[in-house]
């Protein structure tokens, strides 16, 4: 289990005010985001976040994770109180690397784990994949043109366009290997402090400019 910062308990900041519906509310916005891949989703939530790393990240993991999942953080996060807070919140076990990993959260200025190293399950059990949230400086809508997305697939009637900062100038030529292993593959959710949108490995991305 990776080490994390020692804190009190008490001085943690609070998760949903009703875990119930706190949780719905953000599940919800997260199939959303992933059945309509590109498209901003606002992530509302009234939990009180670790200082690092983006709020919206923090609440979408608050949402998914329980128990029984495993979660990787990259350096920032894991030398904060993100990880205790998470894994107070929600029961989750914290790994070491990436590769071990159910899911992965990404700060923003922190190196990516290749996609190709993260769990992609088999063509017999697919869903035995990670989800990867990443940290990003610019999650918005965009006209086609220089430095936007063009997305195609499953969810997206003709095609949608995002302007996406903040990722690695590798991050489309791994994204092309991660959806030509479909049934296997990586599912990311990229996230600002206030919107995410999904990216599941169903969806291409035509040819691209990723502005780190």
């Amino acid at each position: 289990m990776s080490a994390t910062p020692t804190t009190s308990l008490s001085a943690l900041g609070a998760g949903f005010s009703s875990e119930a519906l706190g949780s719905q509310g953000v599940f919800r916005a997260v199939l959303q985001a992933l059945s309509q891949p590109g498209a901003p989703v606002a992530i509302v939530h009234d939990a009180e976040v670790p200082a690092t790393g983006h709020a919206a990240s923090a609440a979408v993991l608050l949402a998914l994770l329980d128990s029984e999942c495993t979660l990787w953080l990259s350096p920032r996060l894991a030398a904060s109180q993100a990880g205790v807070w998470l894994r107070f919140h929600t029961g989750c076990v914290l790994v070491d690397a990436p590769e071990q990993a159910r899911f992965a959260w990404v700060a923003a200025g922190d190196a990516m784990p290749a996609l190709a190293g993260l769990q992609c399950g088999s063509d017999e059990y697919p869903d035995q994949s990670a989800t990867c949230v990443i940290d990003v400086a610019v999650l918005a809508p965009a006209l086609h043109g220089a430095g936007a997305w063009r997305l195609t697939g499953p969810g997206i009637r003709d095609a949608q366009h995002l302007h996406v900062a903040g990722l690695p100038g590798d991050f489309a030529a791994q994204w092309a290997d991660n959806h030509g292993a479909f049934p296997r593959g990586v599912d990311v959710v990229l996230a600002t402090a206030s919107h995410i949108a999904g990216l599941p490995r169903t969806t291409y991305i035509e040819p691209s400019t990723v502005e780190a």
